[in-house]
């Protein structure tokens, strides 16, 4: 009962939101949810205060949620299989070059860059976090967030191909963020002097190479069983089975389930289920998974909202947080310019570009529930609340901004 009462509070705070941001402020769907989430949770920090009994009743939602288990294990594989399941495959194929390289090296190279660069200036400013742990923290800072991503673009005036390289580039740098999180968290766990390079690769490969395999092959079963039946009830079941399979296997034999989902949705998505034309599930599956999408990410929102309250120490980490924004920027324009220096021929991305593609990398809250599954030591609080700070300022601001920074850029494009 405890678990109703925890799903059915949840829902109902998160049509509140929903109808509050629809009805009188009229932001962006994930800007809106976020903020009103925001004052909610600033409110009910305030109310414990004056009334401690009161406050109490309302943070109970915050603190039984394991809002890491809950994003890791089950809301991500949903939300990514959903992404992709509705993604532009055709112009994703076309733009793959620039999307590989932005989910993979460009990854790599922002959370290098990021962990240097917080771990020395740091130092200046008295923020001291050795140097394994920044980079810790740059590979769960590095990687931008489909959820976050999606909804924004949607309603930003992007050119066609930056919003198919941005929105691809989202759905399939998770899985290689996730992976290089988990590397470095067991570097850190055996000791960086007792780290096996070779094991360590193995499990790289492993997770990154084992996941798209996952995905491909229960993709294609998925998608056999769905072709085969017209009953939608069935094919929807089949196509949520499909997905909580992902997660179960993949969580079993420790690969990647971030990978394995945008795999199964990006196979299952570009190839019809209909079998005559006069049938159309497939598209009618589309419009379900459009609405889990929808519903599951407000759910998520609402929870990084709500989240707050969990962080009393938070406005102790101003300067933190503020260095964590402009230095992930930094990280993150540095990871495209220079990738572009030695590829631009091949890539269909100019260098006036660079400034839009590192405003719309929004983070969201797949940082917050890396961060929060962060084991306990003195750097934990540290790295949680600047990585708060970031994922907020990236949403509400960039956010918001967006649109402003792409008519910048397009302008300087014109001759």
């Amino acid at each position: 009962m405890q678990l109703f009462v925890l799903i059915a509070l949840l829902v109902i705070v998160s049509a509140i939101y929903s109808y509050i941001n629809a009805r009188f402020v009229k932001l962006p769907g994930t800007i809106g949810i976020i903020t009103i989430a925001i004052i909610g949770s600033v409110l009910t920090v305030i109310a414990d205060k004056l009334d401690p009994d009161v406050g109490k009743r309302l943070m109970v939602i915050a603190k039984d949620i394991n809002f890491s288990s809950l994003v890791l294990n089950i809301l991500l594989g949903f939300l990514l299989f959903a992404g992709s399941f509705n993604a532009n495959t055709k112009r994703l194929k076309k733009e793959m070059r620039p999307v590989v390289i932005l989910s993979t090296l460009s990854v790599l190279l922002s959370a290098g860059i990021f962990g240097a660069l917080f771990h020395f200036i740091g130092e200046w400013l008295h923020i001291r976090v050795p140097l394994i742990y920044c980079f810790l923290f740059g590979a769960l800072i590095s990687p931008t967030d489909p959820v976050s991503v999606g909804n924004i673009i949607k309603n930003s005036k992007l050119p066609v191909i930056l919003s198919t390289i941005i929105a691809g580039e989202s759905l399939f740098n998770d899985g290689v963020g996730l992976v290089l999180f988990i590397t470095i968290l067991e570097a850190i766990r055996s000791g960086t002097d007792n780290v096996d390079l070779a094991k360590t690769a193995l499990l790289f490969l492993r997770e990154v190479f084992g996941g798209i395999a996952l995905g491909v092959i229960l993709g294609i079963i998925g998608h056999w069983l769905m072709k085969t039946i017209t009953d939608f009830q069935t094919i929807v079941l089949v196509s949520l089975s499909l997905v909580m399979s992902i997660s179960l296997i993949g969580a079993y034999f420790e690969l990647s389930i971030p990978l394995a989902a945008v795999s199964a949705g990006l196979f299952v998505g570009d190839n019809t289920i209909n079998i005559d034309d006069k049938e159309r599930s497939h598209e009618a599956l589309e419009k379900f998974w459009q609405l889990v999408d929808e519903m599951l990410n407000t759910i998520l929102f609402v929870m990084i909202g709500l989240q707050m309250v969990n962080l009393p120490y938070l406005t102790n980490y101003w300067l933190t947080g503020t260095l964590s924004i402009v230095l992930i920027l930094v990280a993150r324009w540095l990871s495209i310019f220079l990738p572009l220096i030695f590829l631009r021929r091949s890539l269909n991305v100019n260098y006036s570009n660079i400034h839009i593609l590192t405003w719309a990398g929004v983070r969201g809250g797949i940082s917050i529930a890396l961060a929060l599954s962060l084991p306990a030591s003195h750097y934990r609080h540290i790295i949680l609340s600047a990585c708060y700070f970031v994922v907020i300022f990236s949403i509400v601001v960039q956010g918001l901004s967006l649109n402003r920074v792409i008519r910048a850029g397009l302008k300087h494009d014109q001759p």
